[in-house]
């Protein structure tokens, strides 16, 4: 079995960011970058399905800029056996990134490729359902559980009622939850294993994909601050300050 891991270079979950002073974005200057969490816990399951000896190969791949190699290196040393990285500009978009991780389902023919079900820095949640869409693959969103039975995925997700299991048929894709696992850190002789494994580079006319934006951000504001709460003195002057002043209850 061969899997396909889509990664993305985001801000660390640890940082906190800035919007940058003409509001066309965020502040990326100085800023410490990391392996977006889903997409670690996308790299640790496959990882793990090779380690019981279900997966044969691990390829993590990613699109954006030169620094992506980066995160590529970090998943090789978590486990990946090899790495693709297309060159674009950091700000793709979804649809764009659906599009390229197409084509490369069709140039290696993996038989699962597993994604984290949203970035922290766009929070679309849109990749893996639009890649499901185009490749004409069943799929399993906001895994908590995965298991290979039978030549099918059994994936456990998440649903507003609680818990559904779904059985696919592979090919399949399967997004991750923060429930499916806890991400392992990569070992020094890991890291060092890592920077001879190899790793292929591509741009989106190798791959026959136009990646022109079709949307624009007009400006990015930081939210309002909360209000200081107020102390009320009875149940009378709360009833009175929801009903009048805050205008929740009738």
């Amino acid at each position: 079995m061969k899997i396909l891991v889509p990664v993305k270079r985001v801000v660390d979950a640890n940082v906190k960011v800035r919007v940058a002073a003409d509001q066309s974005g965020i502040d990326l200057s100085n800023v410490k970058m990391a392996m977006n969490p889903f997409c670690e816990i996308a790299v640790e399951e496959a990882v793990r399905l090779k380690e019981k000896g279900v997966a044969d190969e691990v390829i993590a791949v990613t699109v954006g800029s030169e620094k992506c190699q980066e995160q590529l290196r970090t998943a090789m040393a978590l486990g990946a056996d090899r790495s693709i990285w297309v060159e674009a500009d950091d700000d793709i978009e979804p649809l764009a990134i659906a599009k390229l991780l197409k084509a490369l389902v069709e140039k290696e023919s993996p038989d699962l490729v597993i994604l984290g079900k949203q970035s922290i820095d766009g929070d679309n949640n849109q990749v893996g359902q639009m890649l499901g869409a185009l490749c004409n693959m069943p799929q399993g969103t906001f895994a908590f559980n995965l298991k290979i039975e039978n030549g099918r995925a059994i994936v456990s997700r998440e649903v507003d009622g609680g818990e559904q299991v779904v059985s696919l048929s592979l090919p399949a894709i399967v997004t991750t939850d923060l429930r499916l696992n806890e991400p392992r850190y990569a070992k020094l002789p890991d890291i060092m294993k890592a920077k001879k494994k190899p790793l292929e580079s591509l741009i989106p006319a190798d791959l026959g994909v136009s990646v022109t934006k079709s949307l624009k951000v007009l400006n990015v504001r930081e939210p309002e601050g909360r209000k200081a709460g107020v102390i009320v003195n009875s149940a009378e002057e709360l009833l009175d300050k929801l009903r009048n002043e805050a205008k929740v209850i009738q």
